[in-house]
């Protein structure tokens, strides 16, 4: 009976220290990619001007030969890597919060398609877990689709950064980039596209669901000049891993973050996690709140090579009726009432 007592402690002393060491890497999986979205380009663009200053200077002159030459990969198709979307990583990356991937119809693989993400939250963390790795098995729930998840076209001008990026799927949002995939690329193809952008993100906070989208038609022509079939993706929980500063229109602080998203490309947010040694501090990793991602239903787009502005803007009111409804079919299963509405600004 001793014995077999110091053994059931011993299983349970092994499992609480298990349990222990997922967590940390969990916490460290996801602190690795907050400092690449954050510094990550600073960061190797400012190490590649010192090595250029020092005896090591060939190597950095030799990556830089290599950039040039290597300039316009992005725009066609990137680079990805199967193993880097692999990475045990991303799977600790995932159980940190947790993050869900939900399919409710099936994709044909004979068709193009632009998925539509909302909401955009601070820095996409579903949007990436989702679609630029392989953590949630967007590969076997989709099988034959490969998913191109797009952002900033100013990351790929970063050393180091870019490759990094690319390895994952991730390509530039811009028309060049968009237009080669989906029509030089064959079929299959996904371009997932964050809708709402910078604009969106200055609005995120906790339990707020609110989208910016009225007056974001562009991708709407883009699928109507290529044919692609457009399908909404809803996000539950995006906006609940960070607490955000919100300004109100007219204040100094909302028109610091407009000229910067107006020149820039981004808005500038001040917003706050949770500590790295204690959830009761404040800090830059997310909260560990559930994200649930569900890509709905598509909608078949006919391919028009001039889409007038009555055609985008008819596709573009079934696109949002289909994301309220998405929205509003699985809101309750994901721990919204019933009452709560999606706010379309």
């Amino acid at each position: 009976g001793t014995g077999s007592n110091i053994l059931s402690a011993l299983q349970d002393l092994f499992w609480l220290l298990k349990s222990k060491v997922e967590k940390q890497l969990q916490i460290i999986s996801v602190l690795q990619w907050v400092l690449t979205f954050l510094i990550m380009g600073i960061a190797c663009t400012l190490i590649l001007m010192y090595i250029l200053c020092t005896d090591c200077w060939a190597i950095a002159a030799l990556y830089l030969a290599w950039l040039v030459f290597d300039w316009n990969t992005p725009k066609k198709g990137g680079r990805r890597s199967q193993w880097v979307r692999n990475w045990a990583i991303w799977r600790y990356f995932r159980d940190y919060f947790p993050i869900r991937l939900v399919k409710t119809h099936n994709l044909l693989t004979t068709r193009n398609y632009i998925f539509g993400y909302h909401p955009h939250g601070i820095m996409g963390l579903g949007a990436f877990c989702n679609f630029s790795t392989e953590a949630t098995g967007v590969g076997q729930k989709f099988p034959g689709i490969r998913p191109y998840l797009a952002t900033l076209a100013g990351n790929f001008r970063m050393p180091i950064l870019r490759d990094y990026l690319m390895s994952g799927g991730i390509c530039p949002v811009n028309r060049d980039s968009i237009d080669y995939i989906l029509s030089k690329n064959g079929s299959g193809n996904a371009i997932v596209i964050v809708v709402g952008g910078a604009a969106e993100s200055l609005n995120c906070t906790p339990g707020k669901n609110s989208v910016t989208l009225k007056n974001r038609k562009g991708f709407v022509k883009l699928a109507l000049r290529h044919g692609a079939d457009l399908v909404p993706v809803y996000s539950f929980g995006e906006n609940e891993v960070y607490k955000q500063v919100i300004f109100e229109e007219g204040s100094w602080g909302r028109w610091v973050q407009k000229k910067f998203q107006k020149h820039i490309g981004f808005a500038p947010c001040i917003f706050h996690g949770r500590g790295l040694f204690s959830s009761n501090t404040w800090g830059l990793l997310p909260y560990s709140k559930p994200i649930t991602t569900v890509v709905g239903e598509p909608i078949t787009i006919p391919k028009i090579d001039n889409p007038s502005q009555k055609d985008v803007d008819f596709y573009h009111s079934m696109y949002v009726d289909s994301l309220i409804k998405l929205f509003d079919k699985y809101k309750s299963k994901f721990g919204l009432p019933e009452t709560e509405v999606l706010e379309v600004n």
